[in-house]
C-alpha cells in the first residue's frame, strides 16, 4: 500500500499547540508533534467509535491489551501479561507518579543530559535533588554514556529517568550500553523509569530494545512508559500505558495516582487499539519517510548551513543542532526573529551553553525544505 505523507494539512486556527505559539508568519518546528496526518486506520476506528454516540468513562477492552501485548512480542520479543499494563493519560504523569511513589525525601534522581524538559524538571516537582550526567560525544559523532560518572551519580539515588530513544539527541541505545546502564541501577538499588515513547521510530535498520526486556531481574526494577502518541501522531488523545511487571511495584505505582492521574478517554483507547493492530504497513512507510527527511536535513546542514553541526539522529524525528560556530548569542531567538522559524531552545534540555536548538523534521518534505530555506536566508543575510 502507498501512504501520503506529503500533503500539507493547514493547522492554523485549529487550536494546535504547535501552530498557536507564534505569529502566523512563523514556521513552527519545535514541539514533538508531526505535521503528518494520523493513519487512515486510526481515523476510521475513531469514526466508528463516535458512531456509538456514547463517550462515557471507559476502560481498556481486552482487545486493546491483546493488541499491545502482540505488538510488544512481534517488535521486541518481549513477553508481557495483560495485568502488567496500566493505562494513563500521558508519559509525563507516569514518570511523576513513579517518583512520588518510590523516591524518598532527600534521595537524588539521576538523568543524562541534554534531556527532555519535563524529565529534567520532574524531580523538582517533588522537592527531590537531581543529578545530571552529561553524555560524552565520541570521535564518531555518537553520544555515549560515561559509565563511571553514571555509577557515581547513582550511589544512593532513588531512580534513573531514562529516555530511549533519546529526546533530543535521537540516540537509540545499543544493547551493550543499555545493559550497562541497567546493571548500574541494579547494583546501586535505583529504580529505572524508562520513557520509551519514541520506541517505534528507529532508523538505518536499528531496533529499539525495551529496558525491561533485557532480563527478568531488570524487569522487576523497571517501570516502562510507552504510547502510540508519537509514532502514530495521536498525542492529543492523551493515552499511554505503563508496563510494570513486578506485582508489588505495580500496586504501589498505581496507588500513586492520588486522585490526580485519571483514566484515559475512549477515543485514546480506540486509537491505541487501531495503532497496534492495523497500522504496521503505515508505520513502516512513515519510518522510511522520516529517515529520508533526516538525510535531507543532514545534507542541507552540511551544504547550506555552514557552521551548523548535526549528528545524524538514530531515531525519533528530532534533530539536535549545534550552532556554536555561528557566532550567535541566542540561536533560538535569532532564527525566530530573522528566519521566522520556531525551534526549541537548547537551554530547555539542559544546554547551559545556549548554543543548541532542536528541530522537528516530522513533517511533509515541502515544509522541511521551507524551514531549511528560511534558516539559510537568515544566515546569508546577517
Amino acid at each position: 500500500m502507498s501512504f501520503d505523507f506529503d500533503t500539507i494539512h493547514p493547522r492554523l486556527g485549529t487550536g494546535s499547540t504547535k501552530w498557536s505559539r507564534y505569529p502566523e508568519d512563523v514556521l513552527p518546528m519545535w514541539i514533538a508533534d508531526m505535521d503528518i496526518a494520523a493513519p487512515p486506520a486510526i481515523l476510521k476506528a475513531l469514526h466508528a467509535r463516535l458512531d456509538q454516540q456514547m463517550l462515557g468513562y471507559s476502560v481498556a477492552r481486552p482487545q486493546v491489551r491483546e493488541a499491545i501485548i502482540r505488538d510488544l512480542w512481534d517488535k521486541y520479543a518481549w513477553r508481557v501479561q495483560p495485568d502488567e499494563l496500566l493505562f494513563l493519560p500521558g508519559v509525563e504523569p507516569g514518570f511523576n507518579m513513579a517518583l512520588h511513589a518510590f523516591v524518598q525525601p532527600g534521595q537524588p534522581v539521576v538523568l543524562q543530559t541534554p534531556n527532555y524538559a519535563p524529565l529534567r524538571h520532574a524531580a523538582g516537582n517533588w522537592n527531590l535533588p537531581k543529578i545530571e550526567v552529561p553524555f560524552e560525544l565520541s570521535d564518531h559523532g555518537e553520544y555515549l554514556t560515561p559509565l563511571p560518572a553514571l555509577r557515581q551519580a547513582l550511589q544512593g539515588a532513588g531512580a534513573l529517568l531514562l529516555s530511549n530513544p533519546h529526546n533530543p539527541l535521537g540516540k537509540v541505545f545499543a544493547r551493550e550500553e543499555l545493559l550497562a546502564v541497567a546493571n548500574a541501577c541494579l547494583d546501586t538499588g535505583a529504580l529505572i523509569i524508562s520513557d520509551e515513547i519514541h520506541a517505534e521510530l528507529c532508523f538505518d535498520g536499528r531496533r529499539h530494545i525495551p529496558t525491561a526486556s533485557l532480563s527478568a531481574e531488570i524487569a522487576r526494577r523497571t517501570i516502562t512508559l510507552m504510547s502510540a502518541s508519537k509514532a502514530y501522531n495521536v498525542a492529543g488523545l492523551k493515552t499511554c500505558f505503563a508496563i510494570v511487571q513486578d506485582p508489588l511495584i505495580r500496586e504501589r505505582f498505581n496507588k500513586a495516582r492520588c486522585g490526580m492521574v485519571d483514566s484515559v478517554s475512549p477515543l485514546g483507547l480506540e486509537a491505541t487499539w487501531a495503532a497496534y493492530s492495523q497500522c504496521g504497513e503505515w508505520l513502516e512507510a512513515l519510518v522510511t519517510y522520516l529517515q529520508g527527511n533526516r538525510d535531507y536535513l543532514l545534507d542541507a546542514v552540511q551544504k547550506r548551513l555552514p557552521g551548523m553541526v548535526m549528528h545524524a539522529p538514530q531515531g525519533t524525528y528530532l534533530a539536535w543542532l549545534d550552532c556554536s560556530a555561528l557566532g550567535l548569542d541566542d540561536p533560538q531567538r535569532f532564527f525566530l526573529e530573522q528566519a521566522r522559524v520556531g525551534l526549541s531552545a537548547g537551554i530547555e534540555f539542559g544546554d547551559d551553553s545556549q548554543q543548541f536548538v532542536r528541530l522537528n523534521f516530522g513533517c511533509p518534505r515541502a515544509l522541511l525544505e521551507e524551514g531549511i530555506s528560511r534558516l539559510e536566508r537568515s544566515l546569508n543575510n546577517r
